[in-house]
């Protein structure tokens, strides 16, 4: 296991390196000129009323009169001294920026994460169990809307449903949880309760569908023979063989969960790593952009390499040599 788990740290690396080559070169494609936007405000496309000596002024301040493989190499080798550098837009270290918006991001995702497994687990669960019955056809629709339904619309209708039939809105901003929990609370409850209803949605499908399978095997047909109770075949022979899948799709949302929570944090006014990403984008902010983009894809390599892990010890026939 020790091996395999090197293996994979070392597999990281040329991943990481290759997230972070497309995603420069992809920024530097865009339109625009950041020193521009800077300056006078310009707009999508660079255009403003400074100067162009002012603008080349700036260029050169900024290190971005260089050529792109000096622009690229300056920033990886910081970014390896765990240095992203400063942002272009607001002059902050980039990573200043980013841990002062990544715990909202974080509790927003496992929140999320949380109420999805809470749900759709124990759903998915029932549904298998009582197949092609009224039940079954309830939480399959239920699932199907959660598939369906846009989650900006349904933040939308939930800020819509809380003013017009409670005359409330959840607090603006962000709170911490050691600060006030209460408001903490009013503020996530719902944007997580929108994106976890989503999730749910897709995790009770797969749960559902694991469960079926599994049931349908000779050592639980055995089970039920040998006059085995529900619970015992449930927890011991069928449900920790089904969560295998489910694990892996777990991992999988919660790195879009942290990494794609932009729309609830717009809509519900959340400064997180999403939002601050999107307007990252928006001003040309070439090393904010770029680094969080390679910490997402370091995320989701580990949770996957956690994932792998984790099948050995729920399932003991899994064995990497």
């Amino acid at each position: 296991m020790g091996t395999y788990a090197a293996r994979r740290l070392i597999s990281l690396l040329p991943i990481v390196f290759g997230i972070s080559i497309v995603v420069f070169l992809i920024m530097r494609m865009l339109p625009g000129d950041v020193a521009a936007m800077i300056l006078m405000g310009g707009d999508e496309e660079g255009n403003s009323g400074a100067s162009r000596e002012a603008i080349e002024a700036l260029r050169v301040q900024l290190g971005l009169d260089v050529p792109l493989w000096q622009q690229y190499f300056s920033w990886i080798g910081g970014l390896l001294q765990l240095d992203a550098g400063n942002s272009l837009w607001s002059g902050r270290p980039v990573f200043d920026e980013i841990l002062q918006r990544l715990p909202l991001t974080i509790e927003l995702a496992l929140l999320a994460l949380v109420i999805s497994l809470t749900v759709a687990v124990p759903l998915g669960i029932l549904s298998a169990l009582k197949q092609d019955t009224w039940i079954d056809y309830v939480f399959r629709g239920v699932s199907i809307g959660g598939l369906a339904l846009p989650s900006f619309w349904l933040g939308t209708l939930v800020i819509l449903g809380l003013t017009v039939w409670f005359n409330w809105t959840p607090p603006l901003g962000y709170v911490s949880f050691t600060q006030d929990p209460w408001i903490n609370l009013q503020q996530l409850f719902w944007p997580a309760l929108v994106i976890g209803y989503s999730n749910a949605a897709i995790i009770s499908r797969m749960t559902r569908s694991a469960m079926l399978e599994v049931l349908r095997e000779d050592y639980v047909r055995t089970a039920w023979a040998k006059g085995l109770n529900l619970r015992s075949i449930l927890t011991v022979h069928a449900l920790r063989n089904a969560l295998l899948p489910v694990i892996t799709l777990a991992a999988i949302e919660l790195g879009n969960l942290l990494s794609g929570t932009v729309v609830m944090e717009t809509i519900f006014t959340l400064p997180g790593i999403g939002r601050y990403l999107v307007d990252a984008i928006f001003h040309r902010d070439y090393p904010v952009v770029q680094t969080i983009i390679v910490l997402m894809g370091i995320l989701f390599v580990v949770l996957n390499l956690l994932t792998d892990l984790l099948y050995g010890v729920l399932d003991p026939r899994i064995r990497y040599e």
